[in-house]
């Protein structure tokens, strides 16, 4: 843990993006007591008012403070991101390990079944789950797992053709260790640092994911502040009302770079070859 500080002290970079995930958690648990008025109270006096001492980001067309509807988005964000994560981390890492260990008819069937979903544009694919499934964030959620996991997979699957060949692993079968104790405790583990840093890299792309979700209507659904859909109703304010559009792109940019920028970071940490 010291030598990861260490290490993660020569990068500013990297610093710059934990302490904006940091802040960005801290907000989503503390957004009741933070945010100045409700997310979802509607004042039609206040409408579509500029960035002031009053409202700091502005309000929307039905009055709503926009900073509020940021901050409590924010939770969405964040419990998009933890649920997608848990689900694909997992899933791609079982499916690669289990391919590039076992092989032969196993492994082709596991890596076309990846190729096939591969082979569609995640984003296109997410929307067709999602149209499928229903509007919704647990939806949305689903779709975008469904898409997410082929690269884990992939990436997993090439590590275990490294790891199975190691002489640790080699003699712990000659001690009689069976298949499941192979994979669980001598493999996944040597495979988990590079999945974690793959997850961290995809994060921003499973942001942008259920954005473009939100702004079709299939995510989060109103009044819930979601950013994707707050940028879809904005934007037939944007030449006259810029604040209702602009605001919520900026939040999803930022947070998309700061898990850019971790996942970078922690890429030059934990594997050497990517050192600079």
């Amino acid at each position: 843990m010291r030598s990861f500080v260490v290490k993660l002290a020569d990068e500013p970079l990297g610093m710059f993006g934990f302490a904006v995930l940091l802040v960005l958690v801290i907000v989503a648990i503390l957004a009741p007591w933070i945010a100045p008025y409700s997310a979802t109270s509607q004042d039609l006096t206040q409408a579509l008012q500029p960035p002031s001492f009053a409202h700091w980001a502005g309000t929307d067309e039905f009055g709503r403070d926009i900073l509020s509807r940021l901050i409590y988005g924010t939770r969405i964000t964040i419990q998009t991101v933890l649920a997608v994560s848990l689900i694909i981390g997992p899933v791609g890492l079982l499916i690669g390990i289990v391919a590039g260990f076992v092989g032969g008819r196993t492994d082709a069937i596991l890596m076309r079944a990846t190729d096939v979903v591969l082979s569609f544009p995640s984003l296109i694919l997410a929307l067709a789950f999602a149209a499928a499934l229903g509007a919704g964030l647990n939806t949305a959620i689903i779709a975008i797992s469904l898409t997410g996991w082929p690269p884990i997979a992939r990436l997993a699957r090439a590590e275990t053709l490294i790891v199975r060949n190691t002489d640790y692993v080699a003699a712990a079968r000659l001690y009689g260790a069976s298949r499941t104790r192979l994979l669980l405790l001598y493999i996944a583990p040597m495979c988990i640092p590079s999945v974690v840093v793959r997850l961290t890299l995809s994060m921003a792309g499973i942001i942008l994911t259920a954005a473009a979700l939100g702004f079709l209507g299939l995510g989060a659904q109103p009044p819930a502040p979601e950013w994707g859909a707050m940028i879809s109703n904005g934007r037939k304010f944007m030449l006259d009302n810029w604040w209702v559009a602009v605001m919520p792109g900026l939040a999803i940019l930022i947070t998309s770079l700061a898990f850019n920028l971790v996942g970078d970071t922690l890429r030059d940490i934990l594997d050497p070859r990517h050192a600079r």
